[in-house]
């Protein structure tokens, strides 16, 4: 059982790896560009279905333009995935938006706001 449990975890990285290289070199859509990041890669264990997690810096509506861009050009990337990853079955991706990253900036400015604001009442 941990053997194939390690088995999954190189599998989800080199996807995660690949399709963030795909993202970044192979997509000549210039609305993705830098501000998209892949995060994780959960493939079932029978490995029909990959989620992936997609970070996106900007507001709602552009991260919904890019992750729109995704979606619509998931058979390419899935394409690109079957010739550099040697896998018996390729994944059917599913593109998440995944927004932690986003929360975590605002927490942070906020605790940063707070923290100049007690500064400056000293």
């Amino acid at each position: 059982m941990k053997k194939n449990g390690n088995r999954m975890i190189r599998i989800n990285d080199e996807l995660q790896r690949e399709i963030a290289q795909i993202l970044r070199s192979d997509m000549k859509d210039p609305r993705i560009g830098v501000v998209t990041s892949v995060l994780k890669a959960d493939t079932t264990n029978d490995l029909k279905y990959c989620k992936v997690y997609v970070s996106v810096l900007g507001d709602e509506e552009k991260q919904q333009e890019v992750m729109k861009v995704i979606k619509g050009a998931t058979g390419y990337i899935r394409s690109l995935i079957a010739s550099r990853i040697n896998l018996r079955i390729t994944p059917e991706l599913i593109f998440i938006l995944d927004d932690s990253l986003d929360y975590s900036f605002k927490i942070d400015r906020i605790i940063k706001d707070i923290h100049e604001k007690e500064h400056a009442d000293e």
